[in-house]
C-alpha cells in the first residue's frame, strides 16, 4: 500500500470518528444522563470536537479532497448550537430608545459567590464578602439571585444582608453545619408576595424561588444551584502527577453521582413551576453547559437572555474559560432582553450574568 493511500484511508477514519462523536454531542441534550452517564461528556466535549471538525473540513478543502463532506454534514446542526457560547455583535436585538428609563424593565443578577472564598487576590471571606456588596451595589440590579453564599452563622449573615443592601428585601434558605452556614440568597427591590423552596434528595443543592410584583404583573423567580461535580482542577493536576489511583476512583463516583442527580433536580424544578399560578424566571448556576438535558429541560418555554441579548463569548466560569458556561437568566418568552453582560470579575470561580428586561 503507498504511503499517500495509507494517509488517505487514515484521513477518512479520522473523519468518521470526529463526525460520530459530533453527531453525539447533539444526542447529549435529549437523552437522560441519569440512564446513560456519558452523554454529559459528550455534551462537554462539542467545542473541542466541533473545532476539531473545523479543522479536518478546512484541511479537506485545502487537499482537495472529496472526504471533507464528512465533516461539513457533520457541522451543519452546529449552527444552532454555536450561538448558545458565543454571540455576535449586532446579533441581539435593538435597544429600545429610552428603554433604560422605562418602568417595565428589570435588571436580574445571578452569581455563584464561591462561599466568597474563591478570590485569586482575596484570601480573606469577610473582604471577599465586602467587595462582593460593592460590587453588586455598583450593578444597581432589581433582582438578584446569589448561590453559595456563606455566613459563621445566621446572626452574621442577618447582619451583612441587612446594612450592606440596604434597599433590598433578602430571603434566603441556608444549610447549617458546624463550620458556618451556606445557601441561596435572592435580593430584590419589589414586594415579595410569596416564597419557598424546592429541596433535593441527598443533597445541600436547592432551588429557592420567591414571588415578585412588577411592572409586568407577579413573577416567580428561581434560584438554582443544581448538584456540582465537587472536584478541584488544582487536586486533579496533583493526584495525576503522584498517580493517585483512589483519588481518581473517588473522582469517578463523584462525577457520576452529580450528573445521575442532576436530572432529577430539574425535573423537582420543573414540577414546582408546572405547579405555580405565576410565569417563572429560572436563574442560576445549573452546573452543566448549553449541550446538556439540564438546559435542554429548563430552558424549554423561555428565553436565554445571552442567546437573545449578549455577544462575545458566554462562557461563566474562570477555569478553563471560554469553555464553560453554566450559569443562566432564563425569562418568560413574552418578555424582551435588551442587554445581557458576562462580567469578569475575580471575587468567585464564576462570574457573575446580569441582563435587562423588559417585561
Amino acid at each position: 500500500m503507498s504511503r499517500t493511500r495509507f494517509a488517505g484511508i487514515t484521513s477518512r477514519i479520522l473523519m468518521l470518528i470526529a463526525a460520530g462523536v459530533q453527531v453525539t454531542t447533539y444526542l447529549s441534550v435529549l437523552v437522560n444522563p441519569s440512564k446513560v452517564w456519558i452523554m454529559t461528556v459528550f455534551g462537554l466535549l462539542f467545542i473541542p470536537v466541533s473545532l476539531l471538525n473545523i479543522f479536518l473540513l478546512v484541511w479537506g478543502m485545502k487537499r482537495m479532497s472529496k472526504a471533507a463532506f464528512i465533516p461539513l454534514l457533520a457541522l451543519l446542526p452546529s449552527v444552532f448550537f454555536f450561538g448558545k457560547y458565543i454571540r455576535f455583535a449586532g446579533s441581539g436585538p435593538d435597544f429600545p430608545d429610552g428603554a433604560e428609563n422605562r418602568d417595565d424593565m428589570i435588571r436580574v443578577m445571578s452569581y455563584n459567590v464561591g462561599r466568597f472564598a474563591s478570590s485569586a487576590d482575596i484570601r480573606d471571606r469577610d473582604e471577599c464578602a465586602d467587595s462582593v456588596a460593592v460590587f453588586l451595589r455598583s450593578c444597581d440590579a432589581d433582582i438578584i439571585c446569589l448561590q453559595e453564599v456563606y455566613s459563621r452563622n445566621m446572626e452574621a449573615l442577618k447582619s451583612y444582608l441587612s446594612h450592606k443592601f440596604n434597599g433590598y428585601k433578602a430571603e434566603y434558605y441556608m444549610n447549617i453545619g458546624s463550620r458556618g452556614c451556606f445557601g441561596n440568597v435572592t435580593l430584590s427591590r419589589f414586594r415579595t408576595e410569596g416564597k419557598g423552596v424546592v429541596s433535593f434528595d441527598r443533597s445541600a443543592n436547592m432551588a429557592l424561588y420567591t414571588d415578585y410584583r412588577t411592572a409586568g404583573g407577579t413573577v416567580r423567580v428561581y434560584n438554582c444551584h443544581l448538584e456540582s461535580y465537587a472536584l478541584s482542577l488544582p487536586k486533579i493536576i496533583k493526584s495525576a502527577g503522584n498517580r493517585d489511583r483512589n483519588f481518581f476512583k473517588d473522582t469517578e463516583k463523584k462525577f457520576k453521582m452529580s450528573i445521575s442527580r442532576r436530572p432529577q433536580q430539574v425535573d423537582r424544578i420543573l414540577k414546582d413551576i408546572a405547579s405555580s399560578p405565576v410565569e417563572a424566571f429560572v436563574c442560576g448556576d445549573f452546573n452543566d453547559n448549553p449541550m446538556s438535558y439540564t438546559y435542554f429541560k429548563l430552558s424549554r418555554g423561555r428565553s436565554d437572555s445571552f442567546v437573545e441579548a449578549g455577544s462575545g463569548f458566554g462562557a461563566t466560569y474562570s477555569f478553563l474559560w471560554p469553555m464553560l458556561r453554566i450559569d443562566y437568566i432564563l425569562y418568560p418568552e413574552r418578555f424582551t432582553a435588551v442587554k445581557h453582560r458576562t462580567v469578569k470579575v475575580g471575587y468567585s470561580d464564576h462570574y457573575p450574568v446580569m441582563t435587562d428586561i423588559l417585561l
